[in-house]
């Protein structure tokens, strides 16, 4: 009888076991499910209302204008818009879709005689209501994305809805971009509104490959600039967010779609400086480079992946197929967004990082193009740059993931890493990937490098509501303090987290800045959300 009941409880406690063991499998799922599951639609996840206690939110106007029929609304009567942070939601007049040029001159025209303000936007990615204002009127710019190839002179030219994933499609397999950031996501008006920079240590920022511009001033009149013509004008358009005029077309300069082989070594941070002023800059066979950081704890920002794209030939093969999307999206989305949770799950990404990625790595080339190269991984420029990302984008509505960027002079950077290490260290908010990029020295009118600089650009996870905002806030005003510690500056096209003192000796180009827009659009028919904060907290409302 005793056996019995034993027998009888053990049978429970292995049913309990069983039970237990397949609850949590069942859990499991269900959240490996949810975290690897894609966006089911934009975020939408308010507003952060001030700029160091300058109210950013406004008035609505009375008594609104009437749309004008003739005018191709996307969005009439009211609506809202926000950015990729999904923390910038705005009100706005409407929303003009641009697909040809007379569709902004009509545009301005409407909004200098109704009294609107005029805001320029495609895919919004900026993070911080650079894109539109509010009730203004905001000219998407998608639609107008025109892409003409002139093989002889090496160039393309663009209208600004065209993004970098378009063009690639249309230069492959023959042409490669020379320069752009390093996803390919983002549209070039965007990238020469901020005069973005990408993987190509030795081509430089996107100003540095535009050929020309022609730009729609407020008063409706056409303008061409370029680094040596209406060259003040060119140096505000570029890096100007949106401020000065409307781009219309820009002919950039393009290159041929070489071949590289591709390699990988983990290096200590620190010996990071030494390794790209020996070995890295003066090989003039390094076609792209850029570093990956450790985010995990015991190594954070101490190792570092440095991803090397070594030319073995100028060009692709012709018969090359086309560009690809990114593999394993799933996957990647799910170890990413595990990373939000803890220690263990950010030291398996890194592990997975420096040990699984490699052998899932996509060669895209044969390795006939270089005879003697072994078990080599050749790519196409095209190749590495043709990544618009869908493993960063997810369906978590209570969260956001917000980037940063710090450009510190080369010779501070291990004072600097140091630093960064011990902010990250002790925030609550998870760091999600850092890297390293190369900066040259920039002359435009709002420069983010004065000087030859490495940039460190983070991506941090925050909750969507008070305490993450201002979790996030306090975050960022420390990274720039420790940034303007060491003769750095922080990069504006994110959250409006910074404060005026902040903003002024990162930028002490400002005032100079803003009384430019005020002599090239005096009515300041150009404006934003960025646009009103900045000019608030530098005294200049």
């Amino acid at each position: 009888m005793a056996d019995g009941r034993r027998r009888f409880w053990l049978s429970r406690r292995a049913l309990l076991g069983v039970a237990i063991l397949g609850g949590a499998a069942a859990w499991g799922g269900t959240v490996a499910a949810r975290l690897a599951r894609p966006p089911s639609g934009p975020k939408n996840l308010g507003r952060i209302a001030d700029l160091d206690g300058a109210v950013l939110p406004t008035i609505p106007p009375v008594a609104p204008p009437v749309h004008d029929p003739a005018l191709s609304w996307s969005m009439k009567g009211g609506g809202t818009l926000n950015d990729a942070s999904g923390l910038s939601e705005t009100p706005v007049y409407g929303v003009v879709d641009v697909s040809e040029e007379a569709h902004v001159a009509r545009a301005l025209a409407f909004a200098r005689d109704n009294g609107l303000k005029v805001s320029i936007a495609a895919v919004r990615h900026s993070m911080g209501g650079h894109a539109f204002d509010d009730h203004a009127l905001v000219l998407d710019m998608r639609n107008f994305n025109e892409i003409t190839l002139d093989a002889e002179a090496l160039t393309v030219t663009v209208q600004p809805g065209a993004t970098w994933h378009g063009i690639q499609n249309v230069l492959h397999p023959r042409f490669a971009v020379k320069a752009m950031q390093s996803t390919d996501i983002f549209s070039v008006g965007g990238s020469i509104s901020v005069n973005a920079h990408g993987m190509d240590h030795q081509a430089g920022s996107v100003a540095g490959s535009i050929r020309s511009l022609e730009v729609m001033l407020a008063n409706g009149s056409k303008v061409t600039c370029s680094p040596t013509v209406n060259i003040d004008l060119f140096r505000h358009v570029v890096g100007g967010y949106g401020l000065f005029g409307v781009v219309l077309r820009a002919t950039l300069d393009i290159v041929p779609n070489a071949v590289y082989r591709t390699s990988r070594q983990i290096v200590r941070s620190e010996d990071f400086p030494k390794l790209f002023t020996d070995e890295l800059e003066p090989d003039a066979g390094l076609g792209l480079f850029y570093g990956h950081l450790s985010t995990a704890p015991g190594s954070l920002l101490d190792e570092m992946i440095v991803y090397r794209y070594d030319k073995v030939a100028d060009t692709a093969p012709a018969d090359m197929g086309p560009l690809g999307a990114p593999g394993m999206v799933g996957v990647k989305r799910l170890i990413m967004n595990l990373a939000k949770h803890g220690d263990m799950f950010q030291r398996l990404k890194w592990s997975v990082e420096k040990t699984l990625e490699p052998k899932f790595e996509s060669c895209t080339v044969p390795r006939t193009v270089a005879i003697g190269e072994g078990e080599a991984c050749f790519v196409a420029r095209n190749n590495p740059m043709h990544d618009s990302v869908p493993y960063l984008f997810n369906d978590l509505q209570d969260e956001t993931d917000i980037l940063h960027e710090y450009f510190i002079p080369r010779d501070a950077y291990n004072a600097f890493i140091a630093g960064a290490r011990e902010i990250l260290a002790r925030s609550p908010l998870p760091l999600l990937n850092a890297s390293v990029r190369i900066v040259h020295q920039e002359d435009i009118a709002l420069t983010y490098a004065p000087e030859p600089a490495f940039s460190l650009v983070l991506y941090i996870n925050q909750k969507a509501n008070a305490a993450g905002s201002e979790q996030m806030r306090q975050l960022t005003r420390e990274l720039i303090d420790l940034t303007l510690d060491h003769r750095g500056r922080f990069f504006l096209p994110y959250q409006l987290h910074y404060t005026g003192r902040q903003l002024l000796e990162s930028y002490p180009e400002l005032p100079a800045f803003l009384a430019k827009k005020l002599a090239i659009d005096p009515t300041e028919l150009f404006t934003s959300t960025f646009y009103r904060g900045i000019k608030a907290v530098a005294g200049m409302v």
